[in-house]
């Protein structure tokens, strides 16, 4: 199949969540670390000459480095903001380039109300940490914790934002695969509950938890289970998807045939710009098989946007392919449809490969 991208917030993750094409495999313990600070030393000090041609060479060095600040080369980074409609979506932005071992801290950074973000927010969407918050330190654990370190502006938030708040720093930090949970510390104090609205931390708040919490139609909690799927939402021309944790009945039938039929079902009215992207009647006619992380799904004939020309919808194959490879183990989906040999997308490319979440991903309009 030939890679094809469509806009996206994403993203989910995977599950962990690999990075959308923005960071070079995983990112380590050391490379979490804020870095020493650099050292600079000056010899010669005795040759005038040299030092005042040195001196006027930097001047020089400066003047060019501010006249280029503008060209910086930047980096793809998925971060989760909220939306016109109050939810907690990802979004790929381009960051200025780091030292790898920043990268977690800029994009805590990047989260901040009135902060460096606000230039390249998209339209619709906003920062979900209070203005004015610095993110003073970052210490991976050996057990895949991240301890966040946040100064006092950090508790200058409205209780109604507080899971919110929470929900967006995990799914940005859990992007890295070396990281499974955050927990929380304000100026070196460690937190066992939010600060404002005392939402339970424990030993760490991950994806497990969920994001945009939904019980669903669900009356009986105890004999469910929960899903992420990601409905699509439209700004402007464009669509985007947004993570919706829900609850499912258990049934003989597997997690992955759970999280279609929710797709197929699609978001609840009370979900407000969450749209449904399927017939009714699309259905799977074979049971999802899993073959070293690659799902293969088989749908009927329903599933097409477009029957004469094979043709599936990205906003649908974009919401399957987000929402399983939330699943720990399928990093890839594999697409068919009774009875057909080739389907294709709308640009008329044909789905020979399994689709992951990199092949969806590009970064989001401003």
């Amino acid at each position: 199949m030939k890679k094809r991208s469509i806009w996206i917030g994403t993203a989910f993750t995977s599950s962990i969540v690999l990075l959308s094409g923005c960071f070079q495999g995983e990112q380590s313990l050391e490379e979490l670390m804020d870095p020493p600070q650099n050292v600079q030393t000056v010899n010669d000090l005795d040759n005038t000459e040299d030092n005042n041609q040195a001196s006027e060479e930097n001047k020089k060095k400066e003047t060019s480095d501010e006249s280029s600040e503008e060209t910086k080369e930047t980096t793809n980074r998925e971060l989760y903001l909220i939306d016109q409609n109050g939810m907690v979506v990802s979004q790929t932005l381009p960051l200025p380039q780091v030292d790898s071992k920043e990268v977690a801290k800029q994009s805590l950074e990047y989260l901040v109300k009135d902060g460096p973000v606000s230039s390249i927010l998209p339209n619709g969407f906003q920062a979900v940490l209070p203005a004015g918050t610095n993110i003073n330190s970052l210490n991976l654990q050996d057990d895949g914790t991240l301890v966040v370190d946040v100064s006092k502006e950090f508790k200058e938030y409205k209780a109604e934002n507080e899971l919110k708040i929470l929900q967006a720093m995990t799914f940005t930090l859990t992007q890295f695969d070396s990281v499974k949970r955050m927990k929380l510390q304000v100026d070196g104090v460690e937190q066992d509950v939010m600060p404002v609205n005392g939402t339970p931390l424990g030993d760490g708040y991950s994806r497990a938890d969920g994001i945009n919490l939904h019980t669903g139609d669900v009356s009986d909690i105890v004999n469910s289970e929960a899903v992420t799927v990601y409905y699509p939402a439209q700004q402007d021309s464009h669509y985007y998807y947004v993570p919706v944790t829900t609850r499912v009945e258990e049934t003989d039938s597997t997690q992955y045939e759970a999280v279609i039929n929710q797709l197929i079902e699609g978001p609840g009215y009370e979900l407000t710009g969450l749209l449904n992207v399927f017939q009714n009647n699309v259905e799977l006619t074979e049971k999802p098989v899993n073959e070293d992380s690659v799902l293969s799904l088989t749908f009927s004939k329903s599933i097409f946007s477009d029957e004469e020309n094979k043709t599936i919808s990205d906003p649908v194959l974009n919401s399957i392919v987000l929402s399983l490879t939330e699943q720990p183990e399928v990093d890839s989906v594999q697409i068919q449809v009774e009875g057909t040999e080739q389907v294709y997308n709308e640009n008329g490319e044909a789905y020979t490969e399994p689709v992951t979440r990199e092949d969806i991903s590009e970064p989001s309009g401003i």
